[in-house]
Order: C-alpha cells, then sequence, then structure tokens
C-alpha cells in the first residue's frame, strides 16, 4: 500500500531528509521517499494515514500544493527553511 502527495518548498536534499524522518515517525508507515524535483514525497503506508501524513508535512513547512495562500504560505516558506537547515544538519 502506497500513496504520493505533492508538496512545496522542498529545495534540496536537507529538505527530502527531514520529511523522510518526519514522516516514517508515523506510527503505521513504513517508508517514505522524496522526489525533490517534483516536489513529490511517495509514501509506503496505508492510505488511511494520508491525513496524519499531510498534516505532518504541513506543520514541517511543507504543505500539501495548493493547501496554503497568503501568510500561511508565507510562514510555511519560513518553517521550510529552518527545516531544511535541520535537515542538512542531520546528513
Amino acid at each position: 500500500m502506497a500513496f504520493s502527495v505533492q508538496v512545496e518548498n522542498i529545495k534540496c536534499g536537507g529538505c527530502a531528509n527531514t520529511i523522510r524522518k518526519r514522516v516514517t515517525e508515523i506510527e503505521g508507515v513504513s517508508g517514505a521517499e522524496v522526489v525533490v524535483e517534483q516536489g513529490q514525497v511517495n509514501v509506503e503506508a496505508d492510505e488511511a494515514l494520508r491525513p496524519a501524513v499531510v498534516a505532518a508535512l504541513a506543520k514541517a513547512g511543507y504543505p500539501e500544493t495548493g493547501s496554503v495562500q497568503g501568510v500561511a504560505s508565507l510562514k510555511a516558506k519560513a518553517t521550510s527553511f529552518v527545516s531544511c537547515a535541520i535537515g542538512r544538519m542531520d546528513d
């Protein structure tokens, strides 16, 4: 069982590291692959976990594409910048 989520703000491997870490911390998720160039997160889990995955991604600054606008979008970009830096340090 697997599903994909298109997200905003993925810029590099640091972002991908953070995303993988956050998503795989969710109980029931067995793996996550991030395709930086496409802004896509492929999740190995039951589709029922999609809302939890989307929420974790948004909290880390990587909201589902088209789900935020205005000030919320700016906040997501700022949060993703920090998450990206943390992901680089975890490398």
